[in-house]
């Protein structure tokens, strides 16, 4: 038998996981969605940086042993793993779009998405808004992460070129980046309305 008294072997039974074990699971959760909404790219640096943006307290280690015991590791390579990236939508709007990409007026639906480029300094990720209309990028921003800012940068700045006097539909995927509070908030604040497409890529 062993020599545990009955008091501790119940308390045992009711939680058998130590709190440092379940905070370990909550974490490894959260560096998981952080790596999928990367892209599956980010090493254990970004996904610690990522953590630290959310309000977690850790290290650079412990992030890199919970992502090695999840099977998690940066992307070496140009070649984007298969998958979808995007993670449980937070806020989805319809897609009003559709596949409608021929419009009649400048300013009138923008399109955005987000690549990956590596460089000799690492990944950087870069964000464009695309005018359907006339095809051409009117706002871009390029960071080291894939974040919400990322994106917001990059509307901004094409809200602060092309100045719109009318609402304009702005497309996109259903990534996080995109179903955030922030960038909803920023859309009601510019006069913008949000369309998104069901398959995680924002051209269909």
């Amino acid at each position: 038998m062993l020599a545990v008294h009955f008091s501790g072997f119940y308390a045992w039974l009711k939680e058998p996981l130590s709190q440092r074990a379940l905070e370990d699971v909550r974490q490894t959760e959260m560096i998981q969605q952080a790596w999928a909404d990367s892209g599956k790219v980010y090493g254990y640096r970004k996904l610690h940086d990522d953590l630290l943006d959310q309000g977690e307290t850790c290290s650079e280690n412990r992030v890199a042993r919970l992502a090695t015991l999840a099977g998690i590791a940066a992307q070496i390579g140009y070649k984007r793993r298969p998958g979808r990236y995007t993670g449980k939508p937070a806020i989805v709007a319809d897609n009003t779009l559709g596949r409608k990409f021929e419009v009649d007026a400048p300013d009138t639906v923008w399109v955005t998405d987000i690549t990956y480029i590596r460089t000799h300094e690492g990944w950087s990720y870069l964000a464009v808004v695309i005018d359907l209309f006339s095809r051409r990028i009117v706002g871009w921003s390029m960071q080291s992460r894939m974040t919400t800012d990322l994106a917001l940068q990059a509307l901004l700045s094409a809200v602060w070129r092309r100045k719109p006097k009318t609402k304009v539909m702005i497309h996109s995927d259903q990534g996080s980046q995109f179903t955030s509070k922030e960038w909803q908030s920023f859309l009601g604040k510019h006069n913008l309305v949000a369309s998104m497409s069901r398959r995680g890529n924002c051209h269909e």
